[in-house]
């Protein structure tokens, strides 16, 4: 059985720092495009990164570039998400996706993944 669980969210003030962790088990992921997505209270959910199977090539959306950062460790099945200089308007739930190919040009429609993560809190005060 797939699985993607993600951790590392939490209260945080505006100009902070947090990791998040998304960790797959019953699928070996190192050959698959993953992504991070976030969700608002009201609002659809939207892409934030993705990154390719080999590592090297990430994707952020134009309002997270330049203040997170996705990377993967395949020995650990895991991706983070590196989030700095956090903005309220960063708060959300944030889902880990994956998809069975290893990279795409859809890469930042949630349609394009396969398997999803049930979410971690990120919330960030002003």
């Amino acid at each position: 059985q797939v699985q993607l669980v993600e951790s590392g969210g939490g209260l945080v003030q505006a100009g902070g720092s947090l990791r998040l962790s998304c960790a797959a088990s019953g699928w070996n992921f190192s050959r698959n495009l993953m992504a991070w997505f976030r969700q608002a209270p009201g609002k659809e959910r939207e892409f934030v990164a993705a990154i390719a199977w080999g590592g090297r090539s990430t994707y952020y959306a134009d309002s997270v570039k330049g203040r997170f950062a996705m990377s993967r460790d395949n020995a650990k099945n895991t991706v983070y998400l590196q989030m700095n200089s956090l903005k309220p308007e960063d708060t959300a739930v944030y889902y880990c996706a994956a998809d069975r190919s290893p990279d795409s040009l859809q890469r930042a429609r949630a349609t394009t993944y396969d398997y999803w993560g049930r979410g971690t809190q990120v919330t960030v005060s002003s």
